[in-house]
């Protein structure tokens, strides 16, 4: 199958569709519920720039690197974020799930979880691949425990890796998750979803 090829992915509190400048607006709408662009050390369009960095993530999956997803919640049905796979490399079956964010209401909700558990089963199941990479910034920490709670291994840190417009630098710490602790990995989101089912039944 072809990694860059558009694919919808539905759960039971998110949907993964393909990004279109069709969602521009309701993106803008997402990216000012906490005013997520402003925080220094992660990388989140801010409303002015959305519909160029639409285009950018459209472009990259017209060459091949990219498949970038609007994220729906599906209680309120309004988009409340963006996800992709980046950095593909299909001839070694290699993705990295990347350029996540999501608005401040669906953030520690099931929401993650589960987009990370259908980007996940996709990317092992459907497209054979052998390791899928996760990366994320040194001193975002709230990043890093989240990844680590998926059951991702972290791999190291790569120093220096771009310069941000403060004059600062960007150490990306890269984690990944290997084939064969895939089914294990699975186990472990899924019950991760059924522990916040059984937490919002009981609430």
């Amino acid at each position: 199958m072809n990694f860059t090829e558009s694919v919808t992915l539905a759960g039971e509190y998110a949907k993964l569709e393909p990004l279109s400048l069709a969602h521009h607006d309701e993106l803008v709408e997402a990216v000012q519920d906490g005013d997520i662009w402003k925080l220094w050390f992660t990388s989140v369009p801010s409303p002015a720039m959305m519909r160029s960095e639409i285009e950018r993530r459209l472009d990259l999956q017209r060459s091949g690197s990219m498949l970038p997803f609007t994220v729906r919640r599906l209680d309120t049905g309004k988009a409340c974020g963006m996800s992709t796979y980046m950095n593909v490399d299909a001839a070694r079956r290699r993705v990295e799930i990347g350029s996540t964010w999501y608005a401040a209401s669906a953030q520690r909700t099931a929401i993650n979880t589960e987009c990370k558990l259908l980007l996940l089963a996709h990317a092992f199941n459907t497209l054979d691949c052998i390791a899928v990479e996760f990366r994320t910034n040194r001193m975002n920490h709230r990043s890093r425990a989240a990844i680590e709670r998926l059951g991702a291994k972290q791999d190291g840190i790569l120093r220096n890796v771009y310069k941000l417009d403060d004059g600062s630098y960007h150490d990306g710490v890269v984690f990944s998750i290997i084939d064969h602790e895939w089914p294990t990995v699975r186990r472990h989101l899924v019950n991760q979803l059924e522990a916040k089912r059984g937490n919002a039944q009981g609430g």
